[in-house]
C-alpha cells in the first residue's frame, strides 16, 4: 500500500476575479431552510424556492497579488478564509459511492504565527459538523493532518477547511491523500480528443493552456485535434506555443465536416487502434480548461470500483461563476435530458456560497455526462463501440445510456469543470441543428426507451410541432418532419449521409422566410398593423394559465384564416430572442423576430395553406411512427453494434486516412 494524491489546493493560473469565488470564500455560510421545515404548501415552497437564489455575497474577497503561485495563497493579518468552495472542498459523498477509498487524509500547511485551521464536513442535506482543528500558536509554520473517514457520506455530503490569520500573513498549502493498492499507485495514461470546426483562436488557446500545465503532461499520451474545417488551427497564433510544449503527442487530423459525433469517434478511434491510453477524454475546442479538473477525473476514474465514464461540470464562459447543471439525466418517459429535481439550474457561487446551498450537498447520480469534458475507459470503448453516426446532438448522452446498460457508470464529478458557451446563448431548437436535436433523439429512444411505443415521446412530438406551426416557424417544423422521415430509412442510412447531411438540411430549410437570417435590420420593413394591441395590452408579459390554455386551443383555429393584408406587406410586431414563443407569436400574421444570440433576425410571415398541408403531413407521419415504433426499436437495436464499432468507423472515415495516390 502506497499513498496517493487526489486533490491539492488550487487556484486560478491567471488570477482572474471573475473566477475566485470557486476557490476561495471570505463570506459565511447562510444555510437555507430545510424542504422538510418548509413543508407541503405551495405558497411556502414558491417563497423558499426566491429566497434560495437571494445573494448573501458580502462582495468581498482576496486580493489577487495574496495568489502567491498555483497551489498556495496568503492571507493578510486577522483575515478569515474558506476553502470550502467548488474547486477546494472534496466531495466525500462522490468518493464514497464510486471509489475504493475509505478515509482521506488532509495535510494542511501554514507559515505564520497565530494562524489557525478548523476542518468542517457537511452532511448529504447541508448541515455542517466541526471535525477538527489545529493552531501555529508562536510558532512561524506548522504542518497539520487530519485523518478523515468517509463512512458518514453514504447520501453525499463534504469536507472542508477554514484559515484565520493572526497578527501576521499566513501562506497555506494544503492536499488531500489517501493509501491506495500498489496496483492503483500510479496514474493511467490519458489521450484527449478535441474536435474543431473553424474556431481557430479558441482550439489554440486551449491547447497552448493545456501545453503549459506539466502536471497534465504525466498523464497525457496525445492530444488529437480532429480538424474539419477551412479555418485550420494550426495557423493560430497560439498553436506554435502549444506545439512546442506538447511536442510529438500533439496530432492534427484533418478530416471533412462529419459534426461532433464523427469529430469525437475518430478520437476514441484513434485511442482504440493505438491501444497505449487507458482513457479518451472527450473536450469540446471552444472551452476554458481547469488543467487541474483532467488530472482530479483521470485520478477519480483510477480508484473507482469499476470502469467508469467520469465526467465534468460547466461553467459560462462569459459569466464565470454560474455553473449551469450539477448534472443530467434522460427522463425515460418524455426522453428529453434534464437536470435532477434536487439540481438548480445557472447556481451563481458568487451570490450564494457552496456552504450556504443545502442543494449541493446531497449526490447528484446521472446518466451520462456532455462531451464538453468526459474521461472515457478505452475499455468501455472496446466493449460497446464509438459513438453514434448522428453527426451533432444527443451522442454524449445515447452513449452514457449504453454504456450504463454494460455496466459501465457515469459519474458528473465536483471540483472538475470547464467554461463554455452557455446553451441558453445558442438557437440550436430552431435553426439547422432543430433536424439534429429530433432524429436524434427519436433514435436514441428506440434504442434505449424502456417504454412500448417510446413513451409519451410520439405524442409530445406532435405537440411541438404544432406549436411550430402556430408560430410560423415552418421552416423547424419541415425539419422535424424530415427528421422523422428519416429515422423511417433505418440506421443502415447514417454512415452513409454523415458527410452530407448538414449540407442537405441548410438547402432545404432555406425555402423558408423564417430560416434566412439578416443581420441589419433595416433589411426588414417596418413594423405596421391594422390593429393595436387589445385594451393597450404589453404582449411581453407572461400570460396566466388559464389564457394559455385557451391561446393553445384557438391558435391552431386560427392558422387556417386568411391572412390579414397589411401583414403580407409588413411585419405586426418584432419579437426579442428572449421572447420568442409560440403563444406570443400565434395571434400575428407576420413577425420579425431576433436570434438568442443576438447577431441577426428572420421575418416569419402566417401562410394558412403550408400550415393545413404540413399539419396533415404531420398527423399521418406521427401516427405511423406511433403504429411501427415497436418494430424500428427492433431494427435498430440490431443494427447498434454495427453502426458504432471501429470497423464501421473506419469506412467513414477512409477518405481522410487512406494517402492520396
Amino acid at each position: 500500500m502506497s499513498r496517493r494524491v487526489l486533490q491539492r489546493l488550487v487556484l486560478p493560473a491567471d488570477k482572474d476575479v471573475d473566477v475566485l469565488p470557486l476557490y476561495v470564500d471570505p463570506d459565511a455560510a447562510v444555510l437555507d431552510a430545510d424542504k422538510y421545515v418548509v413543508g407541503g404548501n405551495q405558497g411556502a415552497k414558491d417563497i423558499n424556492a426566491a429566497q434560495i437564489r437571494q445573494s448573501i455575497s458580502s462582495g468581498h474577497t482576496i486580493h489577487p497579488d495574496q495568489i502567491t503561485s498555483r497551489n498556495t495563497v496568503r492571507l493578510e493579518p486577522g483575515e478569515d478564509l474558506s476553502f470550502g468552495t467548488y474547486f477546494n472542498a472534496f466531495p466525500a459523498g462522490y468518493w464514497r459511492r464510486w471509489t475504493i477509498v475509505d478515509d482521506v487524509r488532509l495535510t494542511v500547511g501554514l507559515t505564520g504565527a497565530g494562524a489557525a485551521v478548523t476542518v468542517y464536513r457537511s452532511m448529504a442535506n447541508g448541515r455542517s459538523q466541526r471535525v477538527d482543528s489545529a493552531s501555529t500558536g508562536a510558532d512561524a509554520k506548522g504542518e497539520f493532518t487530519f485523518d478523515l473517514p468517509l463512512r458518514p457520506f453514504v447520501d453525499g455530503g463534504w469536507y472542508w477547511y477554514d484559515v484565520v490569520a493572526g497578527e501576521e500573513p499566513v501562506g497555506v498549502e494544503a492536499v488531500w491523500d489517501t493509501e491506495v493498492p500498489d496496483d492503483r499507485l500510479h496514474p493511467g495514461s490519458l489521450t484527449i480528443a478535441i474536435t474543431t470546426m473553424n474556431r481557430p483562436d479558441y482550439c489554440g488557446k486551449l491547447l497552448a493552456q493545456l501545453g503549459r500545465d506539466h502536471d497534465l503532461h504525466e498523464l497525457l499520451d496525445e492530444v488529437l485535434v480532429m480538424e474539419q474545417g477551412t479555418q485550420k488551427v494550426v495557423d493560430s497564433p497560439e498553436f506554435p506555443v502549444a506545439r512546442d510544449a506538447l511536442g510529438d503527442r500533439l496530432r492534427v487530423l484533418e478530416q471533412g465536416n462529419l459534426g461532433g459525433s464523427g469529430g469525437y469517434a475518430r478520437g476514441q478511434y484513434e485511442a482504440v487502434r493505438k491501444g497505449t491510453a487507458t482513457y479518451a477524454m472527450m473536450m469540446d475546442d471552444d472551452v476554458i480548461c481547469e488543467p487541474q479538473s483532467i488530472i482530479r477525473a483521470v485520478t477519480f476514474a483510477d480508484l473507482a470500483k469499476r470502469p467508469t465514464i467520469v465526467g465534468g461540470h460547466m461553467f459560462s464562459i462569459y459569466d464565470r461563476s454560474v455553473l449551469h447543471s450539477f448534472g443530467e439525466i434522460v427522463q425515460r418517459y418524455k426522453f428529453w435530458w434534464r437536470s435532477p429535481e434536487t439540481v438548480l439550474n445557472d447556481w451563481d457561487f458568487a451570490a450564494r456560497n457552496l456552504r450556504s446551498a443545502r442543494w449541493l450537498h446531497r449526490r447528484i447520480d446521472v446518466d451520462f455526462n456532455g462531451w464538453f469534458m468526459c474521461v472515457i475507459p478505452v475499455q468501455t470503448l472496446r466493449e460497446i463501440g464509438l459513438s453514434l453516426p448522428i453527426f451533432i446532438k444527443w451522442d454524449d448522452s445515447e452513449f452514457g445510456l449504453r454504456a450504463s446498460e454494460a455496466g459501465y457508470p457515469t459519474v458528473t464529478f465536483p471540483g472538475a469543470a470547464v467554461w463554455h458557451i452557455p446553451w441558453t446563448d445558442k438557437n440550436d431548437a430552431l435553426d439547422w441543428q432543430a433536424y439534429f436535436h429530433h432524429r436524434n433523439r427519436l433514435i436514441a429512444a428506440l434504442l434505449h426507451s424502456p417504454y412500448p411505443g417510446g413513451g409519451s415521446l410520439v405524442r409530445e412530438s406532435f405537440a411541438h410541432t404544432l406549436k411550430h406551426l402556430v408560430a410560423m416557424q415552418y421552416s423547424t417544423a419541415e425539419l422535424r418532419h424530415l427528421a422523422i422521415e428519416d429515422v423511417f430509412a433505418g440506421p443502415e442510412m447514417l454512415h452513409r449521409e454523415l458527410p452530407t447531411k448538414l449540407a442537405d438540411v441548410n438547402a432545404f430549410r432555406a425555402q423558408w422566410t423564417d430560416a434566412v437570417l439578416e443581420a441589419d435590420r433595416e433589411a426588414f420593413p417596418e413594423v405596421r398593423r391594422t390593429k393595436p394591441p387589445r385594451r393597450g395590452k404589453d404582449e411581453n408579459e407572461v400570460p396566466r394559465k388559464l389564457s394559455l390554455l385557451m391561446t393553445a386551443a384557438m391558435a391552431p383555429v386560427r392558422q387556417l384564416t386568411k391572412v390579414r393584408p397589411m401583414a403580407e406587406r409588413f411585419p405586426e410586431t418584432e419579437v426579442a430572442g428572449m421572447d420568442n414563443k409560440w403563444y406570443r407569436l400565434a395571434g400575428h400574421d407576420s413577425a420579425v423576430v431576433s436570434m438568442p444570440d443576438g447577431t441577426a433576425a428572420a421575418l416569419y410571415r402566417r401562410d394558412p395553406q403550408h400550415y393545413r398541408d404540413l399539419l396533415r403531413r404531420s398527423i399521418e407521419i406521427h401516427l405511423r411512427l406511433r403504429r411501427e415504433w415497436d418494430d424500428l426499436s427492433a431494427r435498430y437495436r440490431a443494427a447498434l453494434g454495427e453502426i458504432t464499432s471501429p470497423e464501421a468507423w473506419e469506412e467513414t472515415f477512409r477518405p481522410w486516412t487512406e494517402p492520396e495516390e
